[in-house]
C-alpha cells in the first residue's frame, strides 16, 4: 500500500480549512453582489460525461473551452493542444513539438477525443493524439479533470474531448474561410500560412457539412534569435505541412431524433530540410546541458522518411428520445499511422543484416481501432428526482510498431478487446440542492500477443505469446450540495484505468524464457481520484477551487535509458494538488480580469517497498503555475493580454535532480470586426523571453535534444463568415 507524502496531513488541513473559508466567504460576496445572476452556465452540458445533465449536477471539476476562447489561444499559437496548455493551469507545459510524451493534466495523462472517440494508442502510445484533427473544424473543448473511467481506458489525468462543429442551423449555404500568416524572429524560414474552408448546407430534414484546412509551418527560433533543434526522430511541428479534411452528412428523422455520419482526415508530414546539431568542433557545446546552450538545426537533408502523424476516423451516431429518456448510440473506426525518424542506433542493430553500427532504420506505430458505444439515460419512475444512466461501451485495437526500413517487428501486433457495461445514478434532493451521484462500470479486457522474438539488440529473446485477461471494478461517487444560487460545493471519488504502454514493456524484454500470460509488468493501472470543490457562478464573478490526491498502486512511470529511449518502469505513484481560478467583470465596461493557479506534488516508489520516496520529474509531473489575463471588448475591438508563470521548483528528490529555474510567459491578442469577417494580430512571447522548455531543462535529455522555448512569434489572420 502506498503511503501517504511526508507532510500530506498538514497540507490537506490547510487545502480543506482554505476551502471552507472561501467558500463562505465568496457565498457571502456572491450575495451581496450587484448584477445579474449567471444561471445560464448552470445549463451546460457536458457531453463527455456521458449524460445530458448540466455540469452543476455533477460532483467534478470540469471546464468548457468555447468558441470564442479557443479561436482566441489558436490565433495566437496554432495548435488545440497549447491552447488547452495556455489556459489550464493543471496541464503541463507543451514541449512545442509533434509529441506530447510527459505533457500531463493533474500529473497523469489525459485521454484525448473527438467526439468521445479516442485518438490514443495506449498500447504503444506513440504520444501523437494531441495532432489529430485542425482547430479549424473543433467547436469547443470539453475539460474533465482527474482519473475516471466515464470514456473508459486511458483517462488516468482527465479528459480533453474535442467537440466539432455542428450542423448548419438554418435552410440554405452557409460557411467560413481562415487566411493566415505566422512569421518569428527571421523573416526567410520562419514565415508559415493557413488556409481553410467550410462549406455547410441545410434543406429541411438534411444537411452537409465539408471542409478542408492546409498548413505550412516553417523553422522556430528562440528569443536570441537562434534556430530551435528539430525533434527528427519524435517528430517537430515545425518546418512541417498539414493537410485536414473533415465532413459531415446529417438527417433529422423526426423531432426527437438525429442520425449523423461524420470523417475526418489529418496528415502532418515533415518536410525534412534541417538537421540537428549535435556537437561539432565547431559548435562543441551545442545542445550541452552543463553549458546552458540549446540544440540548433541547420539545412540539410535529414535521412530516411521525415516524422509525420496521420489519423483517419469515421463515425456513426444516433440519438433520440426513446420511452421518456435519452438513447445516445455511436459506432466508429480510427486508424492512425505514426512515423518517428530514423538513425543507426544501436536498438536497431543486427550483425545479420549490416556491420554493427552502420544498420539505418526508423519506426512506425500502426493502430486500427472499431467500438461502439451505447447508453440510455431517463428518469426512473416511481422515485421522483432520481436519474440513471446505463450503457455499455466496446473496444477493439490492434497494434503494432514496425521497422520500416528492414521490415522487422519492434513491437509484435497487439490486440487489445474491451467490454464494459456500465450503471450511473444522479439523485436530486431538497428541490435539486442536494445531489448524491454514483455508478459503477465494469471493464473486461483481454489482451492478445502472439509468440514473438525480441531484436538483436535485446538477445533475440524467444517471447511466448499469450492472451492475459484484466477485470476491473471501478467505481465512483460524489456529493454536490448549492448552498445558494450559483455556488456549489462537493466531493467525490473516482477510479480510472488503462494500460501500461504494452509495446514499450514487450519489445524491451531481454531475459529468457517469458511468457506474456504471467508477465507482471502488463497488468493494468487502476487510479483514484478524490476531490473536494467549490464552485461560484454569480453576479460579476466565476469562481472555483479543488483539492485533489490521486493515488495508484501500480503505476507507470518514465525513465530515460542509456540509449536515449524512456522506458517504462511499474511503480507506485502518488500525486496530489490544489487549483484555484477566477474571473469577475469588472467595472470598467467590457473588461474582464481572470487568475489560475494551481500547486502539484508527487511522488513514485521507486525501491518498490509500498511507501511513495522520490518526487516526480520533469516528464511526469507539471510545475506549479500562475496565469493571468485581462480581456477587453468595446464596439468592433477586442483585446486579450495573458501571463503564464511557471514556478521554480528544488528537484533535489527527483530522479532527475536539476532543479527548474521557471520563468514567464505573456501573449496577446488584438481582434477587429469587419462586417462579416474579422482580422486578429496574435503575438506568442509578448516579451521576448529566453527560456528552456520545461521537459527538457528537467527530464536529462539526449545531447541534441536540449530545446529552448519559441521567441516572439506573431501571426496575422482574416476570418470570414457568409
Amino acid at each position: 500500500m502506498i503511503c501517504s507524502f511526508p507532510a500530506r496531513t498538514s497540507v490537506r488541513r490547510l487545502a480543506l480549512s482554505s476551502l471552507s473559508l472561501w467558500t463562505l466567504a465568496t457565498a457571502v460576496q456572491a450575495k451581496e453582489a450587484q448584477g445579474p445572476e449567471r444561471t445560464e452556465l448552470d445549463q451546460v452540458v457536458i457531453t463527455a460525461a456521458r449524460t445530458n445533465l448540466p455540469a452543476n449536477a455533477l460532483p467534478l471539476t470540469v471546464d468548457v473551452i468555447d468558441n470564442e476562447r479557443l479561436s482566441q489561444q489558436v490565433s495566437v499559437s496554432g495548435s488545440i493542444i497549447d491552447a488547452i496548455s495556455t489556459l489550464s493551469p493543471s496541464f503541463s507545459p507543451t514541449r512545442q513539438k509533434l509529441s506530447g510524451a510527459g505533457e500531463t493534466l493533474r500529473g497523469r495523462s489525459p485521454l484525448y477525443a473527438i467526439n468521445g472517440i479516442p485518438q490514443s494508442t495506449p498500447i504503444r502510445d506513440g504520444s501523437r493524439d494531441g495532432y489529430t484533427i485542425d482547430p479549424f473544424f473543433i467547436d469547443r473543448v470539453e475539460l474533465i479533470y482527474g482519473s475516471n473511467a466515464l470514456q473508459g481506458i486511458g483517462a488516468t489525468g482527465g479528459v480533453v474531448n474535442q467537440v466539432t462543429v455542428g450542423a448548419p442551423k438554418e435552410d440554405g449555404v452557409s460557411g467560413r474561410s481562415l487566411i493566415q500568416t505566422t512569421a518569428g524572429h527571421d523573416l526567410g524560414d520562419t514565415v508559415g500560412g493557413k488556409v481553410a474552408g467550410l462549406v455547410g448546407w441545410r434543406d429541411g430534414a438534411f444537411d452537409a457539412t465539408a471542409g478542408v484546412a492546409y498548413e505550412t509551418r516553417g523553422a522556430f527560433y528562440d528569443a536570441n534569435g537562434r534556430r530551435i533543434g528539430m525533434d527528427n526522430t519524435q517528430g517537430d511541428v515545425q518546418d512541417s505541412k498539414t493537410l485536414s479534411l473533415f465532413a459531415r452528412l446529417g438527417w433529422q428523422l423526426n423531432e426527437a431524433t438525429r442520425f449523423d455520419i461524420i470523417g475526418s482526415r489529418f496528415e502532418l508530414k515533415g518536410d525534412g530540410d534541417y538537421v540537428t546539431v549535435t556537437g561539432t568542433a565547431a559548435a562543441p557545446t551545442d545542445g550541452n546541458r552543463a553549458a546552458r546552450r540549446p540544440t540548433t538545426a541547420y539545412r540539410g537533408v535529414v535521412p530516411g522518411v521525415p516524422a509525420s502523424n496521420r489519423v483517419e476516423t469515421l463515425s456513426a451516431s444516433l440519438t433520440s428520445d426513446v420511452y421518456g429518456g435519452a438513447l445516445n448510440a455511436q459506432l466508429f473506426f480510427n486508424r492512425s499511422r505514426d512515423t518517428f525518424g530514423g538513425d543507426i542506433s544501436t536498438t536497431f542493430q543486427d550483425a545479420r543484416l549490416a556491420p554493427l553500427g552502420t544498420l539505418f532504420d526508423q519506426s512506425s506505430n500502426r493502430s486500427r481501432k472499431l467500438g461502439a458505444r451505447a447508453s440510455y439515460e431517463r428518469a426512473v419512475p416511481g422515485i421522483e428526482g432520481l436519474t440513471a444512466t446505463a450503457g455499455l461501451d466496446a473496444l477493439t485495437d490492434t497494434t503494432a510498431q514496425l521497422l520500416t526500413a528492414t521490415g522487422r517487428a519492434w513491437v509484435p501486433p497487439t490486440k487489445f478487446r474491451s467490454l464494459a457495461p456500465f450503471l450511473q445514478g444522479n439523485y436530486a434532493l431538497l428541490d435539486g440542492r442536494l445531489r448524491l451521484a454514483g455508478g459503477v462500470r465494469f471493464e473486461n479486457v483481454q489482451l492478445k500477443v502472439d509468440d514473438f522474438t525480441t531484436l538483436a539488440s535485446y538477445g533475440s529473446r524467444q517471447v511466448g505469446g499469450g492472451d492475459p485477461e484484466f477485470k476491473a471494478t471501478l467505481a465512483n461517487g460524489g456529493v454536490v450540495f448549492e448552498a445558494a444560487k450559483g455556488v456549489r460545493v462537493y466531493g467525490s471519488y473516482a477510479e480510472g484505468y488503462t494500460v501500461p504502454d504494452v509495446g514499450r514493456i514487450l519489445r524491451a524484454i531481454n531475459i529468457n524464457n517469458v511468457d506474456v500470460d504471467t508477465y507482471l509488468a502488463v497488468e493494468p493501472i487502476v487510479s483514484n481520484n478524490r476531490e473536494l470543490g467549490a464552485e461560484v457562478k454569480r453576479g460579476p464573478f466565476d469562481a472555483s477551487v479543488a483539492y485533489f490526491w490521486s493515488k495508484s498502486k501500480l503505476g507507470q512511470f518514465l525513465v530515460r535509458n542509456t540509449d536515449g529511449v524512456f522506458d517504462v518502469q511499474r511503480q507506485g505513484v502518488a500525486i496530489e494538488g490544489l487549483e484555484a481560478n477566477v474571473k469577475a467583470r469588472t467595472p470598467v465596461p467590457g473588461l474582464d480580469v481572470s487568475a489560475g493557479y494551481a500547486r502539484l506534488r508527487g511522488q513514485t516508489d521507486t525501491n518498490r517497498d509500498g511507501k511513495v520516496d522520490t518526487d516526480l520529474d520533469g516528464a511526469n509531473i507539471s510545475p506549479d503555475r500562475l496565469n493571468l489575463a485581462a480581456d477587453y471588448q468595446i464596439g468592433k475591438w477586442a483585446l486579450r493580454l495573458q501571463m503564464q508563470k511557471y514556478m521554480s521548483r528544488n528537484m533535489q528528490r527527483a530522479l532527475v535532480k536539476d532543479d527548474f529555474e521557471g520563468y514567464t510567459l505573456v501573449d496577446a491578442l488584438v481582434r477587429y470586426q469587419l462586417g462579416a469577417g474579422a482580422v486578429s494580430l496574435g503575438v506568442q512571447n509578448l516579451l521576448d523571453k529566453q527560456y528552456i522548455s520545461y521537459n527538457s531543462d528537467t527530464t536529462l535529455p539526449a545531447k541534441d535534444k536540449f530545446y529552448a522555448g519559441r521567441g516572439r512569434t506573431v501571426t496575422l489572420g482574416w476570418e470570414a463568415r457568409f
